[in-house]
């Protein structure tokens, strides 16, 4: 008998601290000038270069980002620092992103209608973890009284897409009846804010997804899913080396080559064409057509790559209700972008009217949900 899954709920938690293009560009700046002139000499003898300064239009202008979430402000602004300061927790205490994915989650639940006593599957999805094990999933679910199990997953910005498609075939298989999908963000930590490139790029938020069968579902706006799509292809252009062998390889687990860093330009110019393809070819096996669908929640790194892929889909602009964009308040938020888009912009869709979730990110890694609201 076939099972039809639906999203029955989603949670969207902001931390706490805020950072400005104009905060972020000051920091930097006054550290520009710190390093300079401790290499001066070298800078003069042409055997070290100088580091460039950046500016707000130049961020707006690149990304379409104008400010960012931070869990931990304290620190990431001083020119002498340059990161966060997160005061470390015991191991009797609960976790940082723990506690970023219950607030995204309780939120979720409330919006499914659905308590704790519904669900017996979490998956932690994002793009990085702050520890190897035990799974952050499942100090979540103990957190909660969940009985059943949990797992994370690490698909860079694929992230929650690929486990909001986990949790459709463990619906559909039977082998979950309510699934609970956490993507909290903690990027902050693998940000290096000494590179003008990408020191802006993330933010720090947590986004949570209820799914169950559609028949048990009981909340206000329900969105059956139609058909999931994954697809990756290996590639280098986008990495985070960071990992418990730098220990044993005897270098600098903290250094650049270790934090996150990409070839924007071939991202670029690789991704858009591949996310486009995709979708289009999604919608089709469903027997959609592209114009048919009206809400595209993309996955939230660049607005320019947006507005390209949007563009390649449907032969011209679209409008904001069409491709919402959140990325100017969040930044990238790694996985749970797409989520961002869709919790702030899914009540006003009608019955039977069509969306697309959508993410796209490193590895490379495309992953999407063709959804109707019932």
């Amino acid at each position: 008998m076939s099972v039809d899954v639906v999203i029955s709920g989603a949670g969207l938690w902001r931390p706490p601290h805020r950072i400005t293009n104009e905060e972020l560009v000051a920091s930097y700046n006054a550290w520009v000038d710190l390093h300079n002139a401790t290499h001066a000499d070298a800078i003069a003898a042409g055997t070290h270069e100088a580091k460039p300064y950046s500016s707000a239009e130049f961020i707006e202008k690149a990304s379409g980002i104008r400010s960012r979430y931070a869990y931990q402000k304290t620190g990431t602004l001083d020119p002498a620092r340059m990161r966060p300061s997160i005061p470390p927790r015991g191991e009797d205490e609960l976790s940082h992103q723990a506690e970023m994915a219950l607030a995204a989650a309780r939120r979720a639940l409330e919006a499914a209608h659905r308590s704790p006593a519904d669900i017996d599957m979490v998956i932690v999805s994002c793009a990085y973890t702050e520890r190897a094990y035990p799974a952050i999933a499942i100090e979540v679910q103990h957190a909660l009284g969940i009985e059943g199990f949990g797992f994370d997953m690490l698909v860079a910005c694929s992230a929650a897409t690929f486990a909001l498609q986990r949790a459709v075939d463990a619906l559909k298989a039977g082998s979950a009846r309510g699934v609970l999908v956490i993507n909290p963000e903690l990027t902050s930590p693998q940000i290096n804010y000494c590179d003008r490139d990408s020191h802006f790029i993330f933010g720090d938020v947590s986004t949570a997804v209820v799914l169950e069968r559609a028949d048990t579902a009981r909340s206000p706006h329900q969105y059956q899913v139609l058909g999931t799509r994954a697809q990756t292809l290996y590639s280098n252009n986008i990495r985070s080396n960071f990992g418990y062998v730098a220990r044993a390889e005897d270098t600098d687990p903290f250094g650049p080559a270790n934090l996150f860093h990409q070839n924007g330009r071939k991202v670029f110019k690789e991704v858009c064409p591949m996310a486009a393809e995709h979708l289009e070819k999604h919608v089709a096996t469903l027997g959609i057509e592209v114009p048919s669908v009206q809400r595209w929640w993309l996955h939230q790194a660049n607005r320019n790559m947006n507005e390209l892929i949007i563009r390649r889909l449907l032969g011209r602009d679209a409008s904001p209700a069409e491709a919402p964009i959140v990325l100017d308040e969040f930044a990238n938020t790694a996985s749970a972008g797409s989520i961002i888009a869709f919790c702030l912009h899914h009540e006003d869709l009608q019955s039977g009217d069509l969306g697309v979730i959508c993410s796209f990110g490193a590895g490379y890694s495309i992953g999407s949900l063709v959804v109707r609201k019932i």
